[in-house]
């Protein structure tokens, strides 16, 4: 199975070599169709309600996760907030050691 990396991410241009999603049932569905190598995630979306807090309360429920994982939202409390869940979790043994996390906000263009 080939290594794709995945953008989430309803406002900025997506990088080359990069399947951009949009929402996360978009990238729920991509880490279980797929191997993904780099997942990088955005806080704020288009939908209030259903943000990056909320999808990697569901990525570490359902055990879905990427090689490495960059948290590049420009929303500092959610992205940290972000963070720190995913952090905890790999410190709880719930996202293996292996795992690559970080915190890397990109500005708005």
């Amino acid at each position: 199975m080939t290594e794709i990396n995945v953008f989430l991410d309803d406002y900025r241009t997506c990088p080359p070599d990069y399947l951009l999603v949009e929402t996360i049932d978009e990238c729920l569905d991509t880490l279980q169709q797929n191997e993904v190598n780099h997942l990088s995630l955005d806080h704020d979306l288009e939908n209030k309600h259903r943000n990056g807090f909320m999808l990697v309360e569901m990525m570490v429920t359902q055990q879905l996760f990427a090689k490495s994982i960059t948290i590049h939202s420009a929303n500092a409390s959610g992205g940290k907030a972000m963070y720190y869940f995913l952090k905890q979790a790999q410190t709880n043994s719930q996202i293996p050691p292996t795992i690559l996390i970080k915190l890397r906000p990109l500005p708005l263009r």
